[in-house]
């Protein structure tokens, strides 16, 4: 019931014209999420669902006004007529509050290391889904100074603030952060590259999750000592987590070359430098994920139990994320 409601509400946000139905869906989606949030009754996963509540409450609220306050004023309902400039800045309050950019993304890393790793992967990609097609859809009327503000905050606070993590759910929840910063900088100019950066990185993100999920790992001391477990597929997750950084044969260096390239024509090179300088923080943190799932051994006076190899076939899903998150790059052309 709670998946078929998600997949509900995400329809109904991402096919209405009408706030009120958008408003609905993101409505529902909160409401189904929060049950496979605190499914383990663990009083961490109950927080998270409470925190996970009340921000989302928030920003439907701030949905709401915004839109209510534009009808007020122009008489308008339709989602892409959205032109008063206070809804404009209430409406990229509340999406930024939705999505977790910053200064909005406190709840974010909290929610995520309170849940297991699929529903983590649910929260990083399909929940982002409806909020991104709102920026999509009213992304001609947003304010680009803004969202680039809060676009090169975001990928500087996500790198940052990664780079202290060891468990593996914040980690993911700060590059999650940093590569929304790349979606965000780019809607105003060239919403389609938006949409291409958030599925290339729902691909990429869903691979290194399910990897982890079937590792069972959960923070970096389990990660070191996985590799006995499934050699293949710890050394498939290196290159998976790279193409995540965005290193260039990869597929993740597909959406951040062409936003680049964008922003030069928009004259907005010094945007770009900074904001490639500062994918260079997360790219140490995913660095250290990569090396703790494959290069280093353990050392000997370690207090871990060495896992058994298990002969069990890889995940079909598994595999084909990887393979499409490793060599999208190069087939692009065509």
């Amino acid at each position: 019931i709670f998946t078929i409601s998600l997949i509900l509400g995400t329809t109904i946000t991402i096919s209405s014209n009408h706030w009120i139905m958008a408003w609905a869906g993101l409505e529902i989606n909160t409401l189904a999420i929060l049950p496979l949030i605190s499914k383990s009754h663990h009083p961490r996963a109950i927080e998270a669902a409470t925190k996970y509540f009340l921000t989302q409450a928030a920003a439907s609220t701030l949905v709401l006004f915004s839109s209510m306050n534009n009808a007020w004023y122009t008489g308008q309902w339709d989602i892409t007529q959205l032109t008063h400039p206070t809804s404009c800045l209430v409406l990229t309050t509340a999406i930024s509050m939705k999505l977790g950019l910053v200064p909005f993304h406190f709840w974010f890393p909290e929610v995520m290391q309170g849940t297991s790793l699929i529903v983590g992967l649910l929260l990083s990609t399909a929940m982002k889904f409806p909020p991104i097609t709102l920026l999509y859809m009213t992304s001609p009327s947003l304010d680009p100074t803004l969202l680039t503000t809060l676009a090169i905050l975001s990928v500087a606070v996500g790198g940052w603030m990664g780079l202290n993590q060891t468990q593996i759910r914040k980690i993911m929840a700060f590059s999650s952060i940093s590569h929304l910063g790349w979606m965000a900088i780019v809607i105003s100019y060239n919403p389609k590259l938006t949409l291409l950066n958030f599925y290339l990185y729902t691909m990429m993100t869903a691979a290194v999750f399910l990897t982890l999920n079937s590792i069972k790992a959960l923070k970096l001391p389990t990660l070191l000592t996985s590799w006995t477990k499934s050699p293949a597929l710890n050394t498939v997750l290196l290159l998976t987590l790279l193409s995540l950084a965005g290193l260039p044969p990869l597929t993740g260096f597909l959406p951040k070359w062409f936003i680049i390239q964008e922003l030069t024509k928009q004259d907005m090179a010094p945007a770009a430098t900074v904001i490639s300088l500062l994918s260079l923080l997360s790219l140490f943190f995913y660095l250290r994920l990569a090396y703790c799932a494959t290069i280093t051994l353990p050392p000997h006076a370690t207090n871990h139990v060495k896992q058994w190899r298990i002969n069990k076939p890889v995940n079909l899903s598994i595999a084909i994320l990887t393979t499409l998150s490793l060599t999208l790059l190069p087939m692009s052309p065509m």
